[in-house]
């Protein structure tokens, strides 16, 4: 299989209308505005001149230099969207940087940036990065500048890896406070307290264990993970410029906000707006009045954001996005000099940060009502996300351009949430399989070789959407015919090339990628995700027993279990039938087949098949049931085919 290096010579040239879709984009956007290029730069104290960040075994956990191609062009190449190339400038600059007097930040060091917030004794730091390794960088640069750092607490933004998961880079486990204590005890223990919006630690597991290997796989498509950076490679994707690979960790808070409350945190006040259902399912504002400085978290960006996001997630209320947004502009604006945010670069100015409120909230709020405005005309999500535009005057606002989500596939979440993924036209009720579906277009077109003369010419018309469609099905019927393979790899090249939006880019040429040199995910590494499962409670151990089963299979292995976790005092009455387990929490039955009494940590064994586990548990009645009860669960993949059968 090829390497990166070898996969970036496979890359070809833009065609020419490729060239001259991408040479449109300067009539379309004013590329003399650069007030957005002076806020990336206003305050910066020190850059790295050449940012590599590595882990323990050597392997690059961060490349920011990897970007520095970008300084041998005076303007967009051929291969990129210049829009999306300015942006990708724009995230490339990394450094420490002041938001304002006691207001520090750590940019272009992860996907995420890093805060920290100057108290009275020493340091609130506000989201943690995506990794260890970025972290502990982050924090050796603020320590350069202002040395050795008391952290007194840190915060979570919201329940996204890249803002909690470099944690371990910051503090150990045995540093944080207690979480059984209450809050003015835990800040007099002189331990770190961990604050997060309610629900957070549930939405943080949840997301990534659940689903979690399915999305690892389609995050690769996201992310560009086995791109090589460069103008024929991978660009930023809005919200930085890309994904780390380092040490996640994920440290409990100690402390929920459930409500709109202010704290003093070592004579620091905040004042908390909980944002529920907007960029995430547990997220919070914070304003920080000693500082004149509003935390906007994820809901105001650099970037139109998702409302749906391509690895995978729950769709996202836009509606509610811009009802959070203009509380926030409400409570704060009229008392705010400053925004400032866990991606980007922070906004200016009462006005200034009042436009980027409303206009970010006016693009959410117009996604949301338009879609439903077509979507009650009888248009469908495919119709109307090729009918609509933004108005002209948000269409030029550039923190709203679309580099990471997109009007396109926001327009679809919308309908989604709504409506759901059915058009109404009954012919997709039951869709056959894109493998059967392939196979019979292949049989009604008959020769491939005719239909990909045809697909060729289409290509040379620059019908590059329509030519990756028809030579798909070529692929999906047939997997090993290369001529398809790659015909459709060149559509795909041309459409990445031209997106404005970094994710689409590279989903496109990391499909690419895999026609032309066979899937590279079989070949990537695996991370690990042990603090998380160690944050699971009971219950979600239960749901990920049950989600890992092949209920088939266990079908006809009914049984009945009594479960108590003796450190948390919880009790459970466990039924499977027809291969499903039914869990009644609380409950103990009467005449269960089996009663088995461990500790959290051991029916988390239990859940990763760990047979040793069997041996120190306790279990009254018939012994095989804790056997049958992982017996049918089966190892998930992060290696699937996504672009062949």
């Amino acid at each position: 299989m090829a390497n990166k290096a070898e996969n970036k010579n496979l890359a070809k040239d833009a065609t020419a209308y490729t060239r001259d879709a991408n040479a449109a984009w300067y009539k379309k956007l004013d590329f003399d505005d650069e007030a957005e290029k002076e806020n990336a730069l206003r305050g910066l104290l020190e850059a790295p001149t050449a940012l590599v960040i590595r882990g323990e075994d050597g392997h690059v956990v961060w490349n920011a230099a990897g970007y520095d191609f970008m300084k041998e062009f005076a303007k967009a190449p051929d291969t990129a969207n210049p829009s999306l190339w300015r942006n990708t400038l724009f995230n490339s600059y990394a450094g420490l940087f002041e938001v304002c007097k006691g207001i520090y930040q750590v940019r272009g060091y992860d996907m995420a940036n890093v805060t920290f917030i100057r108290t009275k004794n020493g340091w609130i730091v506000f989201d943690v990065l995506m990794c260890q390794e970025d972290m502990e960088e982050a924090k050796a640069l603020m320590e350069k500048h202002f040395g050795p750092l008391k952290i007194v607490a840190v915060l979570y933004s919201h329940s996204h890896v890249d803002h909690y998961g470099g944690i371990y880079g910051l503090v150990k486990k045995e540093d944080a406070a207690d979480a059984k204590l209450s809050l003015k005890d835990q800040l007099a223990s002189g331990k770190v307290v961990v604050i997060a919006p309610e629900g957070f630690l549930e939405h943080a597991v949840s997301e990534n264990i659940y689903a979690g290997s399915a999305m690892a796989r389609r995050a690769q498509y996201q992310y560009g993970v086995h791109l090589h950076p460069g103008p024929k490679g991978k660009l930023a994707i809005g919200i930085g410029l890309g994904q780390a690979v380092g040490n996640v960790g994920l440290l409990p808070p100690t402390y929920e906000v459930t409500k709109n409350e202010t704290l003093c945190i070592d004579g620091i006040e905040i004042q908390f707006q909980l944002t529920p259902g907007t960029e995430a399912p547990a997220e919070m504002n914070a304003y920080f009045p000693d500082y004149r400085a509003l935390w906007l978290a994820e809901n105001c960006t650099g970037t139109m954001h998702n409302l749906y996001t391509l690895r995978g997630a729950q769709v996202r209320d836009a509606s509610a996005w811009a009802k959070y947004i203009l509380e926030a502009e409400e409570l704060f604006g009229d008392k705010t000099d400053v925004v400032f945010q866990s991606h980007n670069w922070p906004h200016w100015g009462t006005e200034i940060i009042r436009k980027y409120m409303d206009d970010t909230a006016a693009a959410y709020k117009y996604i949301n009502d338009q879609t439903l405005h077509y979507a009650n005309l009888g248009y469908t999500p495919v119709e109307i996300a090729r009918m609509l535009d933004l108005p002209e005057k948000l269409a030029r606002v550039w923190y709203i351009r679309q580099y990471y989500g997109t009007l396109n596939h926001n327009i679809k979440a919308v309908y989604q949430r709504y409506l759901g993924w059915y058009d109404a036209n009954p012919v997709n009720l039951n869709l056959l399989t894109p493998e059967a579906t392939g196979k019979k277009w292949a049989e009604y077109l008959g020769d491939a070789s005719a239909v990909l003369a045809k697909a060729r010419k289409d290509y040379e018309k620059g019908e590059y959407q329509w030519v990756a469609q028809v030579t798909k099905e070529l692929v999906f019927a047939d997997p090993s015919n290369q001529e398809a393979r790659n015909l459709c790899a060149d559509a795909l090249e041309q459409l990445g090339y031209q997106a404005e939006s970094g994710i689409w880019r590279n989903a496109y040429l990391t499909a690419a990628l895999e026609l032309r040199c066979g899937n590279h995910a079989i070949h990537a590494p695996k991370a690990g995700a042990a603090d998380m499962k160690a944050g699971m409670t009971a219950e979600m151990m239960l749901d990920f027993i049950n989600i890992s089963t092949d209920a088939i299979k266990a079908q006809n292995d009914d049984f009945t279990l009594n479960l108590i976790v003796s450190d948390t005092g919880e009790t459970f009455f466990i039924k499977r039938r027809d291969g499903v387990l039914l869990v009644h929490k609380g409950v103990k039955g009467k005449a269960a087949d089996c009663t088995l009494t461990c500790s959290r940590m051991q029916l988390m064994g239990l859940m990763m098949v760990n047979k040793e586990v069997l041996q120190r548990i306790s279990a009254e009645g018939d012994k095989t049931v804790p056997v049958r009860l992982i017996k049918y669960m089966t190892p998930f993949k992060t290696d699937f085919n996504i672009i062949e059968p």
